[in-house]
């Protein structure tokens, strides 16, 4: 993909996007890899119940290309498949891999992926394909899909372990997975590609992203009372909506610069004590901007779009998501 590596002339150029959050408010069949350069890695999972939390929900409020996707798909040439599911990873070169349970099942599923540096948890859809990334990059992984016994409590029901070197580092963050599926946002994408249309520089494309979310889009208090644990943004409804939580501000931009070729980590964190959620995105020659950031003509800083959104970019809400200090990453996705 081409990057521009000239950042002369920009005098308010925005850098990353963020979504959401909170401080104002308090916001079977056989192993098909196994054999072929996989048997360094064991794939060994307790048989035991273990204890899977669920994952809170990061809503907090604040105090001319063509649309690319990525396609994504079970290829079948490594497999580990039960009578329950079936994990395929086919395709962990190109940074994901695919999950599926195979029974239907009123009790809950969740699937773990863990990478060299942080374990990821997952909830799962029955009979339903689901793509996750491979956030930690190059390394060896397990995967494992469990299904609820009572309470808390979860059995392992199938697990494979792989390596994992990818032919791009940016592979995981400019395809759609689970939390931003923008292969089904017909009218995401095609309103990023019409924002986008003669942008000519990731910047660009970024400062059209932005502005536009910034400038359209609402905080939803009622639905950030009432969310419950395991949502998963549907981009075309908060884009028709115009309104979201954190996370869906962040999935939404995050959705958009990807179809537009540009790499976006959408991330997981806290700013201050509220569970939160913004993005990440790399600009050639610069590297990793992270967090939500702006170009003053001088520096780079930080903005947050659900915060500037939320409190009319405020002095005050401005001065503190200009803080990285305020900002804490846990997970990558």
């Amino acid at each position: 993909m081409k990057r521009t590596e000239h950042f002369n002339k920009i005098t308010a150029i925005l850098l990353t996007a963020v979504l959401c959050a909170g401080l104002l408010a308090g916001c079977g069949v056989q192993d098909a890899g196994a054999d072929a350069g996989q048997s360094e890695f064991v794939d060994a999972v307790s048989v035991e119940e273990i204890i899977i939390e669920d994952e809170a929900v990061a809503l907090s409020e604040s105090p001319a290309a063509e649309p690319e996707v990525a396609e994504c798909k079970a290829s079948g040439t490594a497999v580990k498949e039960t009578a329950d599911a079936v994990i395929d990873y086919s395709n962990t070169e190109d940074g994901y891999i695919m999950v599926k349970y195979l029974k239907k099942t009123d009790k809950k599923i969740k699937v773990q992926v863990k990478g060299p540096e942080t374990t990821y948890t997952y909830n799962l859809k029955a009979k339903k394909w689901t793509v996750l990334p491979l956030s930690d990059g190059n390394g060896a992984y397990q995967a494992t899909v469990f299904l609820n016994t009572s309470g808390n409590k979860y059995a392992a029901k199938v697990s494979v372990s792989f390596g994992a070197e990818l032919t791009d580092e940016f592979a995981p963050f400019l395809r759609p997975n689970q939390y931003v599926d923008y292969s089904k946002a017909e009218n995401t994408v095609a309103k990023a590609a019409s924002l986008c249309k003669k942008s000519k520089t990731e910047l660009a494309k970024v400062e059209k992203v932005y502005n536009y979310v910034v400038k359209n889009f609402k905080y939803d208090k009622e639905k950030a009372k009432n969310v419950k644990s395991g949502y998963l943004p549907d981009l075309d409804k908060v884009l028709k909506a115009k309104k979201g939580i954190c996370f869906d501000y962040a999935a939404v931009m995050a959705g958009m610069l990807r179809s537009q070729g540009v790499p976006v980590k959408l991330v997981v964190g806290y700013a201050g004590e509220a569970y939160h959620a913004w993005i990440s995105v790399y600009v050639d020659g610069e590297g990793w901007i992270e967090g939500v950031v702006y170009f003053d003509g001088e520096h780079w800083q930080r903005m947050d779009p659900t915060f500037a959104s939320s409190s009319k970019q405020s002095k005050s809400i401005m001065k503190y998501i200009g803080d990285g200090s305020n900002y804490t990453a846990k997970y990558f996705y």
